[in-house]
This record gives structure tokens, sequence and C-alpha cells, in this order.
């Protein structure tokens, strides 16, 4: 009897006492096992995806990642550049041993090991591939999730939820039925409708008594700026005048003197 058969029975078992715990049947099978928690599901995820073992590349296995063999000194025996060069491989001869020139993908995500990869990362001690658990499913009170919900933050949860609300305005608008969505727009448009009347009409309020006051006189609101332009622009003058009085000054003291003292 397989490990699966053996929780499947015991979820039967538990099922008759909670209904709910049939949603989880379907997804027990294969290499499946359950996990329980009552605390935070993000760092239990966490927790999970950290623990995880390297292992070799095994003949016939899938690869999971593209793997990438490094350029450098391999510790092989020039004997054994024949080996790389059937994997076309570019390789060197460095102070009697065998090192590869560039880096090399050696396998491609999804792709089959074969027993030339799997000889030539042993060869290399590389372990390429880590095995771990992995999270597929979370049930909650007879709910199934996907495990990519665990993955959304705050900022995600608000961004939708205002998405969310800002197409049940759309819709409350466009319908013209108020709903707690778009009582702020309806809200904000008859402020408006009211500012319109004000402004239109002899009607005022207290928001449009400025407004009306200065459409009214526009030139009483204007700035007094000219006369302190006046006074700023008469200095600069003044001093140029000085400057430019100033060499005559000069010039008469010279000129008092006799030509023939």
């Amino acid at each position: 009897m397989g490990k699966n058969t053996m929780v499947r029975k015991a979820v039967r078992g538990a099922a008759e006492s909670n209904e709910n715990l049939t949603a989880l049947l379907p997804h027990i099978k294969n290499n499946v096992g359950l996990l329980f928690a009552k605390d935070d599901l993000g760092a239990i995820k966490k927790i999970i995806l950290e623990n995880k073992v390297s292992a070799p590349a095994k003949v016939g296995a899938i690869s999971p990642t593209d793997v990438i063999v490094p350029a450098g000194p391999t510790g092989m025996e020039p004997t054994q550049t024949s080996f790389l060069q059937a994997l076309s491989i570019p390789s060197k001869i460095v102070k009697g041993q065998v090192e590869i020139a560039n880096d090399v993908k050696l396998l491609s995500a999804g792709q089959k090991v074969g027993s030339s990869e799997a000889a030539l990362l042993a060869k290399l001690s590389i372990k390429p591939f880590f095995y771990g658990l992995g999270i597929l499913k979370i049930y909650d009170e007879g709910s199934i999730y996907d495990a990519s919900v665990l993955d959304m933050t705050d900022d995600v949860i608000l961004q939708k939820f205002s998405a969310g609300l800002k197409n049940v305005a759309s819709i409350s608008l466009a319908l013209g039925k108020p709903s707690l969505a778009s009582l702020p727009h309806l809200l904000k448009k008859g402020y408006k409708n009211v500012l319109s009347v004000s402004l239109a009409t002899d009607f005022t309020i207290k928001q449009t008594e400025q407004l009306k006051a200065y459409l009214a006189n526009p030139n009483a609101f204007a700035a007094s700026t000219p006369a302190t332009t006046g006074k700023t622009e008469s200095k600069p003058a003044a001093k140029e005048e000085k400057k430019k009085e100033e060499p005559k000054e000069e010039e008469d003291e010279d000129m008092g003197f006799g030509l023939f003292d």
C-alpha cells in the first residue's frame, strides 16, 4: 500500500466528521504530502524553500534549471581532453591539467540528462540540482488556493482592492445608483453644481464670497507693486549718475591748476 493511499484513507476517515476535507482528495496524488500549519504561511513558505539539498545529475533525470559549466581549471589530466571535445566544450592544457576556455551551457531546463553530461558533472564535482519541498496548494476550511497567493504582499492586495473599488464606482455612476464607492464622487459633483449656481445667480454662500468679489472688481485684488519697483529702479539710476559725475569732478580739479604754475 503506497503512502498516498494511506493519506487518502486517513482523509476519508476524517471527512466523516468534517465534509470540507473531501476537497483535498483530488490533490493527493503522486509524491504529495500534507503539511499542517497554524502560524503565518508566508514565514512557513520561506523556511520550506530555504531548506534544499544539493544533488548530482543522474542519467535520465529532467534538468529543472539551466546548468552552466564555468571556465577554469578542471583538475582533469591532459589525456581526457577528448572527453570534453565529444561534448563540444573548448578546452586547453595549462600547467599539466585541462582547463575549460569559456563558460559552457551544458543542460537547458527541461532537458534530459545524458550519460556524458552526468559523467562530466561528476568528474568536475558539480552538483547542479537542488531538491526540496515545493508548495502546490493551500487548504483553508474547505477552500483550495493556489500557492501563488503566498506571493501577494500588502501592496499588491491594496492595489487590487483599489482597482476593484474604482470599477464599482464607475458602474454605480454609469447606472445612476448611489453606493459607498460612488458617494465621494457624487458629493464632489453636487458641490461643484452648487458653486456654479451661486456664481451664476445672486445667491451667495460662504465658499463663493471671495470669488464673487474678485469677479466684480479684479483691480482691487491686484498687487501694489509699481511703487516698490519705481523705488528700486531709481537707486541704480542715481548710482549711474554719480559714476558719470565723478570723472567730471576729477577733470575740474585737474583743470583748476594754471598751465604756467
